[in-house]
Parts: C-alpha cells; structure tokens; sequence
C-alpha cells in the first residue's frame, strides 16, 4: 500500500537589496526543493 507524501507550500523572499547578493529566490527554491525531496514532501 502506498503511503500518500505529505503536502507543502513554500514561500522564498529577499526583504533587502543586500540579501540579494548570494541567497537569491532561485537558491532558495534550489534548496527547498532538496528538502523537501530529501523528506518526501509534496510542494503543491
């Protein structure tokens, strides 16, 4: 029987023009995504 994967939402910002600068929205959603496939999550 196949379990069903916990579903979750995500949420990326950048409230500063210095967080800019090496943590961008597209590195924040690169390691969500890991997180989320290391736990079996679904971002729905």
């Amino acid at each position: 029987m196949m379990s069903e994967k916990t579903k979750v939402y995500t949420y990326t910002r950048v409230s500063t023009a210095m967080q800019i600068d090496g943590y961008s929205l597209d590195a924040q959603k690169s390691r969500v995504k890991s997180f989320d496939d290391f736990n079996d999550f679904e971002i729905v």
